[in-house]
């Protein structure tokens, strides 16, 4: 067996994770800097302050990707680095920086893929509501407007959303990622306006009237029940919603999964932030699927404690990690598996659309 001869073989980062310099170039304050500085919240106290100096190593880590031969490098714009305030005039010296990036890429044939949105909201939005606030998705298709007009003619892959639910539910459910919020409800708003932010991207980006290929990354995860009951498979089944259908079912079937909604409906979440329209512009076609793959969630029933720090805990499940079997360093099960799951499901359940494996381990 061979790989085709146009598979991209490449390599991903974010730019929390690796720029530093977040005091300089005009960039401005993303949550990530108040949540990783906020004591207790990440291991060790760490922050992003210095990453891997990528700002100011971009030539030598550029050398670096042509020598491991890569064909394809992800990247991720911060949006405080190009709007400080997430609004307004753009910051051209943050600009510039990817504009560098860009073009040292293609000095060496690497191909650019840009992710618009990896975590790092300004600021400055957060304190007006952030994701859970309309004005948002209004001001993310803004923000993606500038990016593209300075990019769009060099850059052939534009992912509009990294792992949409790591944001939401991470950040907003469980409160371990920032902003730290702990509100299903919120989270749920979160994930609706994330969405809404992409399909109002998506729009931004079609009027320009090029052939850029447009998608958006989502992690997904098959939802397995780990003993044979009806109690574990009804854990699996709404663990499946939320980490899947929640995201797959709007983008692709124009709705949000009813047994879900139904759920958190139930049980006092507001979800009058759905208005008229917003789903037709989330279906919008895509032209590719990114995916992120790191293992299956394997689930059983377990009593509901929302905000204790356990994903699913207010769906009343608890995810488990199957003894048997290799383990990574963090403790995540090696399921190659559960990747070739997930693509034929995409293709038999949704569409037969082309995928990126932007993220896998």
């Amino acid at each position: 067996m061979r790989f085709p001869d146009d598979f991209l073989w490449g390599t991903a980062t974010a730019s929390y994770q690796i720029e530093g310099a977040v005091g300089e170039g005009g960039r401005g304050v993303s949550i990530w800097d108040t949540f990783s500085h906020t004591p207790g919240k990440v291991y060790r106290g760490d922050t992003g302050e210095i990453a891997c100096d990528h700002y100011h190593r971009l030539e030598e880590d550029l050398d670096l990707m042509a020598e491991l031969g890569l064909q394809a490098y992800r990247f991720s714009v911060a949006w405080p680095r190009v709007q400080p305030s997430g609004s307004g005039a753009p910051n051209e010296e943050g600009l510039d920086f990817y504009r560098r990036l860009v073009d040292g890429l293609r000095q060496r044939d690497i191909v650019p893929m840009l992710t618009l949105y990896h975590w790092d909201l300004p600021q400055a939005l957060e304190d007006r509501g952030g994701w859970t606030n309309r004005e948002t998705s209004e001001r993310f298709a803004e923000y993606v407007g500038v990016v593209y007009d300075a990019l769009s003619e060099e850059v052939g892959h534009w992912i509009t959303l990294n792992e949409p639910w790591v944001a939401s539910w991470m950040g907003h459910g469980l409160g371990v990622h920032a902003p730290g919020r702990k509100d299903s409800a919120a989270a749920l708003a979160a994930t609706h306006h994330l969405l809404l932010g992409h399909g109002l991207a998506m729009e931004r980006m079609r009027s320009a009237g090029d052939d850029n290929q447009l998608g958006v990354t989502l992690n997904l995860h098959p939802g397995h029940p780990s003993r044979n009951t009806e109690a574990d498979r009804e854990a699996a089944r709404r663990v499946d919603g939320q980490a899947n259908r929640l995201y797959l079912d709007p983008l692709f079937r124009g709705e949000y999964p009813e047994d879900i909604f139904s759920y958190y409906g139930g049980r006092g979440a507001d979800l009058s932030f759905v208005r008229e329209g917003d789903l037709q512009r989330i279906s919008v076609p895509i032209d590719f699927l990114g995916i992120n793959y790191y293992f299956r969630n394997t689930v059983r029933e377990a009593p509901a404690e929302e905000g204790k720090g356990i994903p699913f805990a207010d769906l009343g499940a608890r995810p488990v990690i199957p003894h048997a079997g290799e383990k990574t360093a963090m403790g995540w099960p090696v399921e190659p598996e559960g990747l070739t799951e997930m693509l034929l499901r995409i293709k038999d359940d949704y569409a037969d659309v082309p995928v990126y494996v932007t993220e896998n381990g």
